[in-house]
């Protein structure tokens, strides 16, 4: 039986909840699960969570329990909760051009409970909606939150395909976004085009921290650029590691480039130690 499982809502907040009444889960599954203000429904990703951390935050009362599996009725509802969602969509607009602030609505989440309504939108710096936000409250009577995304969280929320032609990570099987640099551009020798190697959602692509490893360990192996190498009597500088195909590119003074195999490149290193 779960003991924990991982589930994804409509407003695409991803939680560990707790399956005490040891129902009979399955990926997938729609399930009505106690939060933070009520109750809210949302569609299990995983049900293999068995590991000591969460058990631990389970005893700090930080996971919260799974009420009951969602049935017709439950799913139902779903329906007349999307059609309250327009209507309130239409009301934002409206009530938003009597403010000086710019921003862009992009989802509106009602929780199932009605408890809980929240407006996803994007916007450039920084935006004070305090008044705002309490002529939403009055006019809608529940609790509002507010969220401003992230390109990253709009490529998530919207989805689409990237030029590998597969699905976006952020939607197939992302569950958290990391930390992307420009060193690992760098790194892996992609800095020459920024815009080849950034996604719809404008920030560097996430499979670059996918292959950081590699990069990270051939860099110990391969000489430094710029390095100077003594090679059939010349001293060389290395213009550029390609660590991918294990090649080293050497510019002899006065002639054209050579490429050393990496393999190559450890005969020669092995030679200067017995010299030395």
């Amino acid at each position: 039986m779960q003991e924990f499982v991982e589930i994804i809502f409509r407003s695409q907040r991803t939680g560990y909840f707790e399956n005490k009444l040891n129902l009979e889960l399955e990926p997938d599954q729609r399930v009505i699960c106690r939060v933070e203000r009520g109750e809210d429904i949302g569609r299990i990703v995983n049900c293999a969570y068995t590991g000591q951390e969460l058990e631990v935050r389970s005893k700090n009362n930080e996971i919260n329990p799974i009420t009951r599996i969602a049935n017709e009725q439950d799913l139902e509802q779903i329906h007349h909760i999307e059609e309250k969602e327009k209507e309130a969509h239409a009301k934002f607009m409206k009530l938003m051009t009597k403010y000086p602030f710019d921003m862009k609505l992009l989802d509106t989440v009602y929780q199932f409970d009605g408890n809980k309504l929240t407006f996803f939108f994007s916007a450039d710096g920084r935006v004070d909606f305090r008044d705002f936000v309490r002529e939403l409250a009055t006019e809608f009577r529940t609790r509002i939150e507010l969220h401003q995304t992230s390109g990253r969280e709009d490529a998530k929320r919207y989805g689409g395909f990237g030029m590998c032609g597969c699905q976006y990570c952020c939607v197939s099987f992302l569950k958290k976004f990391n930390q992307v640099s420009i060193q690992m551009a760098k790194d892996q020798n992609l800095i020459g085009n920024l815009s080849k190697i950034s996604g719809p959602c404008g920030r560097l692509l996430c499979c670059l921290h996918y292959e950081e490893d590699f990069y990270l360990k051939k860099i110990e192996e391969f000489p430094v650029v710029g390095e100077k190498l003594k090679r059939n009597g010349r001293m060389c500088i290395v213009v550029k590691n390609d660590y991918y195909n294990d090649q080293i590119y050497l510019k002899p003074p006065d002639e054209d480039m050579e490429i050393l195999t990496f393999d190559q490149y450890k005969k020669l290193m092995e030679m200067e130690i017995e010299d030395k």
